[in-house]
């Protein structure tokens, strides 16, 4: 893990392609104790051993399905392919048999991707893996400060370029979305959790790759007042209906999602499970 040494830092955006609707803004400054935080998203390896010492039974694997990304699929997977389309999201594909062990449902498996994110994890499945391992999920806070990494409202956790001397820096979508992806930053789907070069902090893919779960309940408005609860260590609103991923994935794409911003927010249910969301944990600094 590393050291957040913590103080205060501006949160939120003003970007001009920011999404008002995600409550980006306002910018504010947050002031945040010490804290620790995972330099990696949990990978599959170390997914697999929580499972092993526990049993634990992740969501995706209790419900039978979960949402895989239909260039994803491969070859056997058409049996297995739910009827129906998510709104406003065809690309999605309810896929029976999928679940973090088999990330594109029967057929595939995670063992050859030992050092990729756990996909296929709810936040039920973050929380538990965070309290079997002695931590706990980040609050969207901690977060926001860990990956930009000191940089002071930076759109990304290197700068301001997206691709700085024609580097690419993170794992996103290049081509036509959702039709073609290029592969120029060397993959489709997931890379490895160390794959780029990390933040200035020591944080590894904190924009793209995979989405990462918050502790926070989901509010576009809660933090926007001024108050002590949202300017020193916030926990986010006390009740909800979604809790806050951040971070963006593989799918970004500034034609359509464009989330991979350090600012760029979004949200969703705490049971839900697809190929691109997975988490880092947290922890207090001790004493």
């Amino acid at each position: 893990m590393v050291r957040i040494a913590g103080g205060g830092f501006l949160m939120g955006g003003d970007d001009p392609d920011q999404f008002p609707a995600d409550g980006e803004g306002p910018v504010r400054r947050v002031q945040l104790g010490a804290y620790l935080i995972d330099a990696t998203s949990v990978t599959n390896a170390q997914y697999a051993t929580f499972v092993k010492a526990t049993g634990y039974v992740t969501d995706a694997e209790r419900y039978g399905w979960s949402f895989v990304f239909h260039l994803l699929l491969g070859p056997g997977a058409a049996p297995h392919v739910m009827e129906g389309a998510v709104p406003g999201a065809p690309w999605w594909r309810a896929v029976r048999g999928a679940s973090w062990r088999h990330p594109e449902g029967p057929g595939s498996d995670a063992s050859s991707r030992q050092n990729h994110p756990v996909t296929h994890v709810s936040w039920h499945d973050a929380a538990a893996y965070a309290a079997w391992a002695g931590k706990r999920l980040p609050t969207e806070a901690e977060w926001e400060m860990a990956a930009r990494g000191g940089l002071e409202q930076a759109r990304f956790p290197w700068g301001d370029e997206l691709t700085p001397r024609g580097q690419h820096r993170c794992n996103i979508w290049q081509g036509t979305f959702p039709t073609v992806n290029t592969q120029e930053d060397g993959y489709v789907g997931t890379a490895p959790v160390k794959a780029y070069r990390p933040n200035a902090f020591g944080l590894h893919n904190t924009s793209g790759n995979v989405w990462e779960w918050c502790a926070d309940w989901w509010s576009t408005t809660w933090h926007a007042a001024e108050r002590p609860e949202t300017r020193q260590d916030p926990q986010g609103p006390p009740t909800g209906e979604a809790r806050v991923v951040r971070g963006g994935s593989y799918l970004c794409h500034a034609s359509y999602c464009n989330r991979y911003r350090v600012a760029a927010r979004t949200s969703n249910t705490p049971d839900s499970t697809t190929g691109h969301m997975g988490f880092r944990c947290a922890a207090d600094v001790a004493g």
